[in-house]
């Protein structure tokens, strides 16, 4: 019997209670599960990749089935090969989500048939978290705590301090 692996990309700018919430419902679905860190071009980054993949591993460290790595293929479905991962997590908060996330299924399956990609409805209470209204919050010296893992917040005021 093979193994059920599934990567999970994202910025993760930052890291959030919403995605922490994905892998442990997801870490119980699947036998490994790796979190893959990339970097979205079309924003300002808060954090290095190093200190994200620093930062998830600390929020993660209760998982025993969780690791956590830098995208270095250009194409999500190119990493999971390489990986034998054989589905694509995402974490769905509404209905524009599940839109956009729609179109970028259905083009990986095109691009490699034998990837399946799983989406996970966010609960409820993680349904309108979204890593950049953090920072905006966080900029105008909001309180954050409630939104992301500890060692996330304290690396947030670390940064804008």
């Amino acid at each position: 019997m093979t193994s059920k692996k599934a990567l999970f990309p994202g910025s993760f700018d930052p890291f959030t209670n919403g995605h922490l919430n994905t892998v442990e419902r997801a870490s119980t679905m699947f036998d490994e599960i790796i979190i893959s860190v990339a970097t979205n071009t079309s924003k300002q980054a808060l954090f290095t990749p190093e200190e994200k993949k620093r930062l998830i591993e600390q929020a993660t460290s209760h998982l025993p089935n969780i690791s956590v790595c830098l995208q270095s293929f250009g194409l999500t479905v190119e990493q999971a090969k390489q990986l034998d991962a054989q589905f694509l997590l995402r974490g769905i908060r509404n209905h524009q989500d599940f839109e956009y996330e729609k179109s970028i299924a259905f083009m990986n399956k095109q691009l490699n048939e034998s990837i399946e990609t799983v989406f996970l409805l966010a609960d409820e209470q993680y349904s309108s978290i979204s890593s950049t209204m953090i920072k905006e919050i966080a900029k105008f010296n909001g309180d954050i705590s409630k939104f992301v893992p500890q060692g996330v917040n304290q690396a947030i005021k670390e940064k804008l301090i």
